[in-house]
């Protein structure tokens, strides 16, 4: 018997703001200059999904924990100057939260203070406040369950009523894990292909997430 949807948990990064897009090239310039090349469909393998901690031991196990901390650091500090100049919402996400009828979470691989001024930027974080939940809070970053599975014990939700928006290959692995339902947005830099899979609607229209929704 399949469980009626009772609470939507979107990812943040890719799914609500258009920050992928910014951060990806600065990865690839940094990367660069601490002697890590890497093209710009690397950096979405590799990083795009996982948490902060998790891209920090990769790029730690390649040039070391020094210079994965200066990494990570200067990371930041660009990251937040282009997001204050240049941070969107994802096209089509605020149409698509003014007409949704379910309850609604955010569970992200990034911090909280990232969120709260990604999400303050584009507008969106009135839609969510109070019901923000970060991989700082669990003990594994996605493709692991945890942070699916808390967000949907904190909302009093069973996972197997709760469908995940996703963009990123780790994101979906991670809601298949929970026993959640995913749609998979491939809209953004990450291929449709790696997003297929077991219990999973590909989509590359935000507009069309209501829709979509009804029909689960």
């Amino acid at each position: 018997m399949i469980t009626s949807i009772e609470l939507v948990i979107f990812d943040c990064d890719g799914v609500l703001v258009d920050s992928e897009r910014l951060a990806v090239p600065l990865h690839v310039a940094i990367g660069a200059e601490l002697g890590w090349p890497l093209t710009e469909a690397e950096v979405v393998e590799k990083f795009i999904g996982r948490s902060l901690v998790s891209t920090g031991e990769q790029i730690a196990a390649r040039v070391g924990p020094a210079l994965a901390e200066l990494w990570l650091e200067r990371f930041e500090q660009l990251h937040r100057t282009t997001i204050d100049a240049e941070l969107i919402p994802v096209d089509g996400v605020v149409e698509a939260l003014d007409t949704l009828m379910l309850r609604s979470c955010i569970a992200s691989g990034g911090s909280h203070e990232t969120m709260r001024r990604t999400l303050g930027k584009t507008g969106i974080y009135p839609y969510f406040e109070g019901r923000i939940y970060s991989a700082s809070e669990v003990a594994r970053g996605k493709p692991a369950p945890d942070l699916f599975l808390y967000a949907a014990q904190q909302m009093g939700v069973h996972p197997s009523a709760c469908i995940v928006v996703e963009d990123s290959r780790y994101g979906v692995e991670a809601a298949r894990a929970a026993g959640m339902r995913a749609l998979g947005y491939a809209g953004g830099l990450t291929p449709a292909t790696w997003l297929e899979g077991p219990k999973t609607t590909v989509f590359d229209d935000m507009r069309d997430l209501p829709a979509l929704l009804a029909q689960v």
